[in-house]
């Protein structure tokens, strides 16, 4: 885990933030040298990464990301493998849960992922912004649409089977399926992905350049960020002064990774506020991914009101302060929290 600048530093960058240059997380890159199995030196192309903004190896930063749905009942917790995704979303899917998606850049060591849930269809615009390969099990009725006429590169476990998930002994059904890096790969080639990025897409945050904290001018103080319109697991987040991360809880206890017992934590929070109504009479939720609207940016204990919007419908949300500027991230992991309108007063800071 890198080390976050604390104490004397982070003031004074705090007191420089206001001069920090946002840099698209494409636009730097360097070569760091290494050694190949013959002993000879060899340069590794270091990009920065389109989820988090730090250097990672190009092989990894430039290889599209896979979006996997997770489920998040107290049935589906913990999740494996959540902790290397460089961004979670949480929604509100029907029964007052919440459903989690994990983007991946860097997936390949771990022993599972998931377990893998279905399909909402709000899901689909939030995947595509990071123009990522979707992976779930299966669908909502309102999904059949999209992924029919396949606006988004996806895996769906239902046609799919043991290609590209598996299934455990020590969970019961749906709660037992998962991925991993072989079966994604799998899949991937099956359907005949290309794993390379579109060559418009250029990057979905502006992050920090290196070295440089975030921390909002005129922000209310949010070491703690409770959020109770989840009724449910009703998750939490805990600043932690010293790292310059949130730590996550939910139902009433840390919220950890299935493979490592660690807890979950994130450097940047996004609060997406969103019309969140049922079709109809049915129970499933019509989300609004795209019409824009309210929200928070939180981050080193500080949080702000900002607003959302859409550059198309299937293109990328933009976060702009209220001086009409696009937000920059500290560099690290990014939740984003889509919070019912009706319910933002139940978001609570401390």
């Amino acid at each position: 885990m890198r080390r976050k600048k604390t104490g004397i530093f982070v003031g004074i960058m705090a007191a420089c933030v206001c001069m920090a240059q946002a840099v698209p997380a494409f636009a730097a890159q360097q070569d760091l040298v290494g050694m190949n199995p013959d002993g000879e030196t060899q340069a590794e192309t270091q990009v920065k990464s389109y989820l988090t903004g730090e250097n990672v190896p190009e092989s990894i930063g430039r290889r599209r990301p896979v979006a996997v749905m997770l489920g998040n009942n107290i049935s589906g917790a913990p999740q494996s493998g959540i902790g290397h995704a460089g961004v979670v979303y949480e929604a509100p899917v029907e029964g007052n849960i919440t459903r989690l998606m994990g983007i991946f850049e860097d997936y390949d060591g771990l022993e599972r992922i998931g377990s893998v849930r279905s399909c909402r269809d709000y899901y689909l615009y939030y995947a595509n912004e990071f123009n990522a390969i979707y992976a779930h099990y299966g669908q909502a009725s309102y999904a059949v649409p999209y992924l029919e006429q396949h606006v988004i590169d996806n895996l769906n476990g239902i046609k799919m089977g043991n290609l590209a998930y598996f299934r455990t002994t020590d969970r019961k059904a749906p709660h037992n399926a998962y991925t991993d890096a072989a079966h994604l790969q799998a899949g991937i080639d099956a359907m005949g992905y290309s794993q390379e990025y579109k060559e418009d897409y250029k990057g979905h945050y502006l992050f920090a350049e290196d070295g440089v904290e975030i921390v909002p001018e005129d922000g209310i103080t949010a070491n703690l960020v409770k959020l109770d319109n989840f009724t449910d697991n009703h998750p939490w987040y805990e600043y932690d002064a010293e790292s310059g991360e949130y730590k996550r809880f939910q139902f009433g206890k840390e919220q950890i990774d299935e493979l490592d017992n660690q807890q979950l934590t994130c450097d940047n929070i996004i609060l997406q506020y969103s019309s969140c109504p049922p079709y109809g009479t049915d129970s499933y939720l019509n989300v609004d991914a795209t019409s824009g609207g309210d929200g928070k940016f939180i981050t080193r204990g500080k949080a702000i009101d900002i607003r959302w919007e859409k550059d198309s419908e299937w293109g990328i949300t933009h976060y702009y302060d209220k001086n009409d500027k696009e937000i920059q991230l500290n560099q690290g992991k990014t939740w984003v929290e889509i919070v019912q309108n009706d319910r933002v007063d139940s978001v609570t800071y401390q």
